[in-house]
Order: structure tokens, then C-alpha cells, then sequence
């Protein structure tokens, strides 16, 4: 036993995400459908991001063509900047293989699927110490983990499965829509970093035993991005680029030959662990890296509807 003492956190109150206040629903998100962008790319220069956002385009096409893996990284952000939508769409296209995502999508994509609200006022709620603690999220999350370890099953797996048999708005749902596809979802936890972390109920050795699992899902599907394959990190600044260094080089390790393969980073500021560790290292012996700075409201749509409709 420990010699320094934990909180106790079975002293926590917790409250009813219906009582709380969400600055994100399901009528502000994206929607699917085509649209004609090959207009709008035709009057774009071929110089820097616009000629690497058409050779990007291009890539993913091949790519999907000679069945070449494509695999997303996604951050939180994305889901409630009302992503979700659009990557399914780009799913039943298709276009994806695998979806790497950290702790704090499955939260989103959970309150989305089943109460059709996220991302509460933090800065408001941290003043009072109720940040995160919506007891419907942390327990239901936390119980769908267990459950999901005693079936030795990923934590993506797990908890698509379950907003899959569950929710009402299961439709939006990116991890239940990945499920039904049948394409992996990985989910890469840093403890402490989730809200679900603070409550009694969270089991770290579940936790660890389905993400750990989700990390060799994950380095194993990596493998298939080797001559002409397509990496997409969207909006993860640290813990996807950390994983996705550390899960070609298992591939490379195992497998073999993993290279030739198109990277690219979509986020808002330039961050050195997403610069070096997507655009850079992964292709320093051969394919080609990206990096596009800009809103994922705004950038993400315009590439996903150009790959599906030009």
C-alpha cells in the first residue's frame, strides 16, 4: 500500500447532465449531402497549402483505389465543432480504415448520441468544482469500460458497440457508425486528462487494459499505410502524434517496410509534437507530409467534401 495518502473521491457530488448547460447540439453540426467543390478547387493557385491540399485530395483517392490504408487521428475538438457528421459520411464513402481518437471523444460522441448536448461551460463550472461531473456520462462511460475489459474488448469497441444497442441518436454517433461499419476505433487515454477520471467508479485497470489493447489494434492497421497509404491527424496537438510515432514503429518493428505514405496535420495553431512526429519523421524515408493551419469548422469540411464529390 501506498505510503501518501488519495483524495477520497467517493466524496464527490455529481448532477444531472439534463440540469447542465451545453454550448454544443445536434442542430448546429455538419450535415452530409453532396456539394459541387471542384469549382472552387479549379480556382485555387497550384502554390503552398492550396497546391498541398489538391496533391492531399488527390492521395486519399489512390489511395482508396488501390486499398491502401486511411487512418484518421482525431482530437476532441473535432467532435464538438460538429465533425462527426462528415467523417461518417466519409466512413460510408469508404475512405477510412481506422479512427485513432484520445479519451475526451468518446465523451462527446457519447452525451451527442444520447442526450443530443456537449461540451459544457468549463471555465464556469471549474469555479464551483462540478466540471465533468455529469453523472450520467462519468458512470455510463466508466461502467461500458468494465464491462468492455471483462470482454476483452477495445475501449473504442466497447463503447461503440454500446451507443450502437443504446442511444437515440446513434445515427450521429461517430464511434457507433464505426462499429456498424466495422471500422476500428482506437481510443488512446492519458489518466487524468478525461472527466470520467474523477469518479469512484472509474477502473483504471480497465482503462488501461482497453486502451492498451486499442494501441496494438491500432499498430497493427498501421502496417497497411506502407506504398501509398494516408495518415490524418486532426486536431490532437500531443497525445495522437505521441501514439502514432510510437505505433508505426511497432508496425516497423514487426512487419517490416512501412513507409511511402502521405501524412498530414489539420489544426488550428502549428504544434512541434504534430509538425515532427505526423509531417516530418514518418516520412523522412519516403512519402510526403502536410500541415494546414485553420478552423475545423471550416477546413475540415472543405477537404472532406472535396475528396467525396469533386
Amino acid at each position: 500500500m501506498s505510503k501518501y495518502t488519495e483524495i477520497d473521491v467517493s466524496q464527490i457530488t455529481a448532477y444531472s447532465i439534463k440540469d447542465r448547460y451545453s454550448k454544443v447540439d445536434l442542430g448546429q453540426f455538419a450535415r452530409k449531402g453532396a456539394v459541387d467543390t471542384s469549382s472552387l478547387l479549379d480556382t485555387l493557385p497550384d502554390l503552398l497549402c492550396a497546391k498541398d491540399l489538391k496533391e492531399l485530395i488527390t492521395a486519399c483517392k489512390v489511395a482508396k483505389n488501390q486499398g491502401k490504408a486511411i487512418i484518421l487521428g482525431l482530437g476532441g475538438h473535432v467532435i464538438k465543432c460538429g465533425m462527426a457528421p462528415l467523417l461518417i459520411e466519409l466512413m460510408e464513402a469508404g475512405y477510412v480504415s481506422a479512427i485513432a481518437i484520445n479519451g475526451s471523444v468518446i465523451i462527446h460522441d457519447y452525451e451527442i448520441a444520447h442526450y443530443g448536448t456537449t461540451s459544457e461551460d468549463v471555465g464556469k463550472a471549474l469555479e464551483t468544482g462540478s466540471f465533468g461531473l455529469a453523472f450520467e456520462t462519468c458512470y455510463n462511460i466508466n461502467n461500458i469500460i468494465s464491462a468492455g475489459s471483462e470482454a476483452e474488448l477495445g475501449l473504442g469497441e466497447a463503447v461503440g458497440k454500446a451507443i450502437l444497442e443504446e442511444a437515440p441518436n446513434r445515427d450521429l454517433s461517430l464511434l457507433a457508425m464505426a462499429y456498424k461499419l466495422s471500422v476500428p476505433v482506437t481510443v488512446h487515454v492519458a489518466i487524468g486528462t478525461d472527466i470520467i477520471h474523477q469518479t469512484p467508479c472509474a477502473n483504471g485497470k480497465a482503462i488501461g487494459d482497453c486502451s492498451l489493447r486499442d494501441f496494438r489494434i491500432l499498430s497493427h492497421k498501421v502496417r497497411e499505410l506502407n506504398g501509398g497509404g494516408v495518415y490524418l491527424n486532426f486536431g490532437s496537438a500531443v497525445i495522437l502524434p505521441e501514439v502514432f510515432l510510437k505505433a508505426l514503429n511497432l508496425a516497423r518493428n514487426i512487419y517490416g517496410e512501412v513507409k511511402n505514405f502521405s501524412t498530414a496535420v489539420f489544426d488550428m495553431n502549428q504544434h512541434y509534437r504534430a509538425r515532427v512526429n505526423v509531417s516530418q519523421r514518418p516520412v523522412s524515408s519516403g512519402g510526403k507530409g502536410y500541415y494546414f493551419i485553420g478552423h475545423h469548422e471550416i477546413l475540415i469540411p472543405l477537404f472532406i467534401k472535396s475528396i467525396l464529390y469533386n
